[in-house]
């Protein structure tokens, strides 16, 4: 069985479902344990049971973007990587920026996780003058008014809000105003942006919330 070429049926073909690109970052993780682990070769069973999916499910997520695997071989891990990655576009290195520099910006700028998957931490910005010329973990900190310019000469594309949420809204529009198109936000609140940038928002303390429910109820049933 050959493989398409995944990067073009992803611009060209229907979007996928965002369910289905978040599974593709768990296949990508699950695949990445197993070339450590000295394995050439998985199978959507084995995928699927490592993460709580069916074999169905992993392979249709897969067909999304083309064909994969190889009868009575499965999938090659290596090849398989490289795919998944050429169709999340992490097959090259991103440069990033952090928007605030206090005790959550500074815990990010020391994740060696972001590396490691092709997201290179170039510049953090900060409102505090106090922080304006520190580094942190390498990275130098810079004034809000210097963002524009430095995203420009940088090339960057995707930046990571770690402020307080009365400050998200408008460090948002900052940033938009500057030429970024994703934005990661760990700010507790929703932010209103254009069409054309994505926003991917992480509140920890509703993932918390979640937990609690799922532990409150499975107590409840027992």
């Amino acid at each position: 069985m050959t493989e398409h070429d995944p990067k073009e049926r992803a611009v060209n073909g229907p979007i996928p479902p965002k369910a289905v690109v978040s599974r593709l970052s768990l296949y990508l993780r699950e695949l990445h344990h197993l070339e450590r682990d000295g394995q050439e070769t998985t199978s959507s069973t084995q995928l699927g049971k490592m993460l709580g999916f069916t074999d169905a499910q992993v392979r249709k997520d897969l067909a999304y973007f083309g064909q994969f695997g190889y009868p009575g071989i499965g999938y090659r891990c290596e090849e398989l990587i490289e795919a998944i990655r050429r169709i999340l576009g992490t097959n090259r290195s991103w440069p990033v920026a952090i928007i605030g520099a206090g005790n959550l910006g500074h815990a990010l700028l020391g994740y060696r996780g972001f590396r490691q998957q092709g997201f290179e931490i170039v510049a953090a910005f900060d409102a505090d003058p106090g922080q304006v010329g520190n580094r942190i973990e390498s990275i130098p900190v810079y004034a809000m008014s210097d963002l524009a310019k430095l995203v420009d000469q940088l090339g960057i594309r995707l930046a990571i809000v770690a402020v307080p949420g009365a400050a998200a809204q408008v460090v948002a529009e900052q940033l938009v105003a500057a030429g970024v198109e994703g934005i990661l936000n760990f700010a507790p609140v929703t932010l209103s942006l254009p069409a054309h940038v994505h926003a991917v928002g992480v509140d920890l303390a509703i993932e918390l919330e979640q937990l609690s429910f799922a532990v409150v109820n499975k107590r409840d049933k027992q």
